[in-house]
């Protein structure tokens, strides 16, 4: 019978920089038609459609390097790479994410073969310790991308658990996203991080959107957080912004020939509904602002 394996331990092992543990990172095989690419999503999420022969598969869960001891976290070419400063402020919330993933999970170990729950768990634990990092290696962007990828993994874990709180998760991570994405135009336009130190931005693996990818990020995440406002003007004022950066993304892409088409129609899209709403929440508002009618004389 043929072993259906879907991942692979690297052969050197891993130095946990942190507590000093060593271990094998699990790296996810690719071939053999494991993967089968469906749609994507209007989060920029890569669909993949279930595979008969291997199962399903979640590419995003192998992403991240775990340390099984610490839980210290980092994306690849972070992970070594950790001024003594950092360490410090790691090594003293170890027992704070332990505890977290316990909550959620139980005793689960990173020793294990990746699965769904220990991939969201990763995301969360990278969101914690890019806390601490420097701006050198550009921890906002890296949190916000972790929030939403922990967003969709914890989403994913609902639908397959619904009796487990993780919706509530998901949601949280949601609004989370919702809070990052805005700061890191803000950080790069001052210099703050650098999107080049943050390598591939997502929000999936499958392809960098980059810039743009960005502004239609806080533009997706505002239709589905920011309409949650319960103050009209406060949603209105935010979507008003938002439909900008959508103009400028538009404005881009129909001069530009570069632009992957697929953004730019899925920009439309999003436009399109974001004017629907303005539109009918500015009816609500006028009426209440029309002064009364002077007394007659």
């Amino acid at each position: 019978m043929e072993d259906k394996k879907i991942s692979y331990r690297l052969k050197d092992a891993t130095k946990c920089p942190v507590c000093g543990y060593e271990f094998h990172r699990e790296e996810m095989l690719t071939g053999g038609g494991r993967l089968i690419a469906g749609k994507l999503s209007d989060e920029l999420r890569r669909i993949y459609d279930k595979n008969e022969k291997w199962g399903v598969i979640y590419p995003l869960a192998y992403v991240l390097t775990v340390c099984p001891k610490c839980l210290y976290t980092a994306y690849p070419k972070d992970f070594s790479i950790v001024t003594p400063a950092e360490i410090e402020k790691i090594k003293a919330t170890t027992q704070a994410r332990i505890n977290s993933v316990k909550k959620f999970f139980g005793e689960v170990s990173f020793e294990n073969n990746r699965d769904l729950p220990l991939g969201a768990s990763s995301y969360l634990l990278a969101v914690d310790c890019y806390t601490f990092r420097i701006k050198n290696v550009a921890p906002t962007v890296k949190r916000a991308i972790s929030c939403i990828r922990a967003a969709w993994l914890f989403g994913d874990l609902a639908k397959a658990i619904p009796d487990k709180p993780y919706q509530k998760i998901s949601d949280f991570f949601y609004h989370k996203a919702y809070q990052f994405y805005p700061q890191i135009l803000e950080l790069t336009q001052k210099g703050g991080e650098s999107l080049e130190a943050a390598g591939n931005i997502g929000p999936d693996i499958d392809k960098n959107w980059g810039y743009e990818g960005i502004l239609y990020m806080i533009a997706a995440l505002t239709l589905k957080v920011g309409i949650k406002e319960p103050d009209i003007n406060k949603r209105v004022e935010q979507f008003e912004v938002t439909k900008r950066y959508l103009s400028k993304l538009f404005g881009s892409g129909k001069s530009s020939k570069s632009k992957p088409g697929a953004l730019i129609d899925m920009t439309r899209d999003l436009y399109d509904r974001m004017n629907a709403l303005l539109e009918e929440w500015n009816k609500e508002i006028k009426p209440a602002e029309t002064p009364p009618p002077a007394p007659a004389e």
